[in-house]
């Protein structure tokens, strides 16, 4: 058996103890003058093998404990954190958390989230799946899937294989009388691997990120998939400056979904800081395209009952036939913006964007997508930090494949892929079937009808 994994009942017991420890914290809080109290305990654990050129490079285990108190005194708020769940940090904890509260300036915004707003059903949502793996099999899968990867001639080296197992136990409770238990479960295989010919060298990877090892791609398949994605980069072009459609891979595709998240989120509207402050019931992207909340999938990367102030989840839709149909806010945020919170404090909870395009009819696989790009760019990797939320400038680095008649043609890097994020959103024309599921952000290849692809 692994050293390091929790059992079912180990799990279940741990789940009882941190619950404990929170309900006896925050009698303590109020007992020391405070009007709330809220708190987060939670136990990570996880086993991390990294192989390189079939040796062993690393091995980490870990166990990881946090506890963070939270305190009001009226409107004055109060933190304090510790990674040690003794008494005496705990009491220690609860000290600063109180005297920081009663040297603060009162905000009218702070507070817990309502108690009317608390999530009252916990179902199953199939995230608890413990990977038995022990050192010695960890290292050996590394070494099958970098074994995989290198067998291909044209690969020349290697940034090594990572096996990585990881278990965690939350509580999150307040002085509502709100305690709510998670736990779950976070696995990943990945490899690196370099190829070159005279004309230079040329990285890729894959990797894969499940609930459950069972649902892992085989060792085989994922060191197959890393050294095609390495090989067919060999030879890669610049561009010369031109604009053309461009197509984003699934992966690539959620970071755009991304941008779009940060740019409707309460920190950035309530400091009027994004280019979509008041756009809340305004059309943003095309009528055909709807993207939705959905915190119940079963073994979801991002599914929850609840966020991190307690607030019960639920599906909503984000964008409506091509509408902003709501904002990403937690209490707080939403107190600063006269409106209530969307059970988002901590983040999302698998955002989904649904597959489709103007023409209505079937989605496109990805190669039908290409055969929808045409002549075009495929981009599949991004650098740089480029994106500007208060403007929707966006200009990234970018390397990928130049496509013709909806067939890949060559690589190419060295280019910088330019537009604003506001015509980048309008001018969607389609989104994939070929959704990737190892992230909360659920989308397949996006297709724009246009950007400035600056090269040589």
């Amino acid at each position: 058996m692994s050293e390091v994994a929790i059992s079912q009942d180990a799990s279940r017991r741990e789940l009882d103890r941190l619950s404990h420890l929170a309900e006896d914290v925050i009698r303590r809080a109020r007992a020391a003058g405070a009007s709330q109290a809220e708190v987060s305990a939670s136990i990570d654990t996880g086993l991390s093998v990294n192989v390189r050129l079939g040796e062993v490079e690393t091995v980490e285990h870990t166990r990881d404990r946090g506890f963070g108190l939270t305190v009001y005194f009226g409107q004055r708020k109060g933190s304090a954190s510790t990674a040690d769940l003794n008494a005496d940090s705990i009491q220690a904890t609860l000290e600063q958390a109180c005297a920081i509260a009663r040297y603060t300036e009162e905000d009218p915004a702070s507070g817990l989230a309502d108690a009317s707003r608390m999530a009252t059903q916990f179902p199953d949502l199939d995230l608890w799946h413990p990977w038995i793996i022990d050192t010695a099999d960890a290292i050996a899968l590394g070494q099958d899937i970098e074994d995989a990867g290198r067998a291909h001639a044209g690969i020349t080296n290697s940034e090594g294989a990572g096996v990585q197992m990881g278990e965690s136990v939350s509580v999150y409770a307040n002085s509502h009388g709100f305690v709510g238990r998670e736990r779950g479960t976070r696995h990943s295989l990945s490899l690196s691997l370099i190829a070159g010919d005279e004309a230079g060298m040329q990285r890729d990877y894959w990797y894969d990120s499940v609930r459950s090892a069972q649902d892992f791609m085989s060792a085989k398949a994922l060191g197959n998939k890393a050294a095609e994605r390495t090989l067919a980069r060999v030879g890669a072009r610049r561009l010369s400056t031109r604009q053309c459609p461009v197509m984003f891979s699934p992966e690539i595709a959620r970071g755009l979904i991304g941008h779009l998240i940060g740019a409707v989120s309460g920190g950035a509207l309530y400091r009027r800081a994004s280019f979509l402050v008041d756009h809340a019931g305004k059309q943003i992207m095309p009528s055909w395209l709807n993207i939705v909340e959905r915190p119940y999938l079963m073994r979801g990367q991002g599914s929850g009952a609840f966020d991190a102030e307690g607030v019960a989840t639920r599906d909503s839709a984000l964008i409506e036939n091509g509408v902003l149909a709501r904002y990403v806010l937690g209490s707080y945020s939403a107190r600063k913006l006269g409106i209530e919170s969307t059970g988002n404090a901590g983040g999302i909870h698998n955002m989904v964007v649904e597959p489709g395009h103007a023409d209505g009819g079937q989605a496109d696989d990805f190669h039908g997508m290409l055969k929808r790009l045409g002549t075009g760019l495929l981009v599949t990797e991004v650098m740089g930090q480029g994106v500007n939320t208060i403007t929707g400038d966006y200009s990234r680095g970018a390397a990928g494949f130049w496509v013709e008649n909806g067939q890949i043609a060559y690589p190419v890097e060295e280019i910088t892929i330019a537009a604003n994020l506001r015509d980048m959103f309008a001018g969607i024309q389609a989104v994939g079937a070929d959704v990737d599921k190892r992230s909360h952000l659920l989308t397949g290849s996006i297709l724009l009808g246009q950007m400035t692809i600056a090269g040589e």
